[in-house]
């Protein structure tokens, strides 16, 4: 979908139940395209993808050697305080 920034000012609530419909919505500025409106992941998606791409995401998770995160990384910044 595309919109103006004027109709975007008068008439927010349409273009923002476009988007949550799903489209992305284009702002255009005496014609021409300068912001684009999308939907919002939901965060369980983004933190799976995230996982996903980085291998180290969660890796306190299964870290044998450390039982208490914080107090490992109060140990390890002791010598800096």
């Amino acid at each position: 979908m595309k919109t103006s920034a004027k109709d975007l000012r008068l008439h927010t609530k349409r273009v923002l139940d476009a988007v949550e419909r799903g489209e992305e919505v284009t702002i255009t500025h005496r014609g021409k395209p300068r912001a684009k409106i999308v939907p919002v992941r939901s965060t369980t998606t983004q933190r799976r993808k995230l996982a996903h791409q980085l291998p180290l995401f969660g890796i306190w998770k299964n870290y044998a050697d450390v039982k208490d995160v914080p107090a490992y990384i109060n140990k390890l910044r002791s010598g800096r305080h």
